[in-house]
Order: structure tokens, then sequence, then C-alpha cells
């Protein structure tokens, strides 16, 4: 079986570390490629410049608060786009705000999630969505 291929759109340095890391405790493997930014999440998702050569992902998560396009940008332009809106978007944020909320299932995205700072709850959390999105769901092969 091939490792389920993961998007992460994030900027925080520590954050990816610890979601790779809580990625690697997982049941199921995972391939996990990296977006720093709106725009490079944009490359990778529609494969230009140096993405050109990336497989579509499985599942994404993505921040809400990144730079050149922030996430609900992003989120907009992959739900719009026949081939990519397939895709389950799981926005993983610090943001609380109904704002932010409302705005990301306005926008389709298929769950969001508050990210926490303790670094057990952090596991914990990235532990029950990979149950659920990657054991439990049924993702799309298209």
């Amino acid at each position: 079986m091939k490792p389920a291929h993961i998007l992460l759109v994030e900027d925080n340095e520590g954050d990816i570390v610890l979601t790779i890391d809580a990625f690697e405790e997982c049941k199921v493997k995972t391939k996990i490629s990296v977006a720093r930014n709106g725009q490079e999440a944009l490359d990778f998702l529609f494969r230009q410049g140096v993405f050109q050569s990336e497989s579509k992902p499985d599942l994404i998560l993505m921040d809400i608060n990144i730079p050149i396009y922030n996430g609900h940008e992003v989120l907009k332009r992959i739900k719009e786009h026949p081939e990519l809106k397939k895709i389950p978007v799981i926005m993983l944020t610090t943001s609380s705000s109904k704002k932010d909320i409302n705005m990301a299932y306005n926008n389709h995205t298929n769950s969001y999630v508050k990210k926490p700072l303790e670094m057990e709850e952090f596991f914990t959390t990235i532990l029950k969505i990979e149950e659920f999105w990657l054991q439990l769901s049924t993702l799309t092969d298209e």
C-alpha cells in the first residue's frame, strides 16, 4: 500500500517539525510535502515551477495565517478547481475566530481544527486526524 500523501501548508518551522514527528508515530505510512506560503501551496497543487513532478496529495493540512496568499485564499482556489476540489482540506490553525471558522466552511473546508498549544495535545490531535482521515475515511484516488 502506498503512503498517504499529505500537503502541509504551514510557515511556522516548529509546527512543521511537530507535525512531521507526529505523523511518524501514526499507523498509516505517510509522505509529507511542505509548502511554507500560499504561493508555494498553489504552485505545488497546480504543479508549477519546481513542483512540476509532484503528485497530487491525498489530504491537505493548512494554516490560515500564511504569507503571500492566506489559507482562506488558497482554500477558495482549491475548491473552485474541478480536479483539486475533491482533496480533503483541514484548516489546522490557532485561530478560534468565528469569522475565520465561518469563512473556512463557506469556502468548503472539510474540517476546521484548532491547533493545540501544548505539544502532547498537538500530537494527540494529529493522531486523531490520521485515525479519521487516513484510517476510517475512504479518500478518492483520482
